[in-house]
């Protein structure tokens, strides 16, 4: 069966600037994939020029199996798009805007049932200059709906968004996965990367510099568990350096960070100490690599930039 979204070499340039250098990706049936990045990584510009909202200088973009640059029309019809900002009129309501998107299709979708599916049948009538940012970002991904498509793209769709109005919205997308769809999202919000979706690739300067699931990626993490442990007063930082799988011990206000290859070992060695030097241990905790220790191994920088 042929990938729902195929990207082969994508390539974009801007003088000098290479803002997409050789992306490639493949999206399955009912799957969440996610480009992570930081601003500027090219993001957008990828998304763009799969929709054919700006000309790819090389590559190929298929749908379904079709050449999306041979036929844009066909392949329009096809997917949804969510671009990162959604400029409607101030005074258009919710419903008027579902019903000139529905004008534009043979076959749309009900927009009294969007309305509904996206929890905004209460602003129905409400004047889009006095929408929430949720409310507005809900609209977008119900208006990316109007056409029926079973591939959707939605460049940042949770930006900007309180925590209760993202994960309203993730939960959305993922009730679209469930119902078959295909969606293709950007972020550069890990945790969104980690928890939302099925597949993920980190892009960075243009370039796709990791490909895999969320447990794929971490588990090439070179950075060490750390455990993190609240103590009565410090311990003993040669003692810790010495324990069973320790690579780097540090001191820090109220307790000690440690970085080791064998957590087990290392916890039952630290808890040793604390007990014969009569120190007090307050709380404990480990942490894993995440997608932000292997995205700043790659690229050498945080994410959030």
């Amino acid at each position: 069966m042929a990938a729902a979204l195929r990207v082969d070499n994508l390539q974009k340039s801007y003088g000098r600037n290479k803002a997409v250098n050789g992306v490639s990706l493949e999206i399955g049936r009912k799957e969440i994939f996610a480009l992570l990045g930081p601003n500027g990584a090219g993001k957008t510009t990828t998304i763009e020029c799969i929709i054919g909202l700006r000309s790819a200088d090389l590559g190929t973009v298929e749908v379904n199996g079709l050449d999306g640059f041979k036929n844009p029309m066909k392949m329009r019809d096809q997917i949804g798009v969510q671009l990162q900002e959604t400029a409607l009129h101030d005074k258009i309501t919710p419903i008027e805007a579902l019903r000139l998107f529905a004008s534009f299709y043979s076959s749309p979708s009900d927009p009294w049932r969007l309305l509904q599916q996206f929890a905004l049948e209460d602003t129905a009538r409400a004047r889009y200059e006095t929408l929430s940012r949720g409310q507005k970002q809900r609209l977008a991904v119900a208006l990316a709906l109007i056409n029926r498509p079973m591939i959707i793209l939605l460049d940042e769709p949770t930006a900007g968004l309180d925590p209760q109005s993202r994960r309203e919205l993730q939960k959305l997308i993922r009730d679209l996965r469930d119902e078959g769809r295909s969606i293709l999202i950007t972020t550069h919000y890990i945790d969104e990367a980690e928890l939302l979706c099925d597949r993920v690739g980190i892009i960075d300067r243009g370039r796709m510099i990791a490909l895999g699931t969320p447990e794929e990626l971490v588990e090439h993490a070179r950075t060490l568990p750390r455990i993190i442990a609240k103590t009565s007063r410090p311990p003993n930082l040669e003692k810790l350096k010495q324990m069973n799988g320790v690579q780097k011990a540090e001191l820090e206000y109220g307790g000690c960070t440690v970085h080791t290859a064998n957590v087990s070992q290392t916890i039952v060695e630290l808890v040793g100490h604390l007990q014969a030097d009569k120190i007090e241990l307050w709380d404990i905790s480990i942490h894993r690599p995440s997608l932000e220790d292997l995205f700043i191994e790659l690229t050498g920088r945080e994410i959030r930039q």
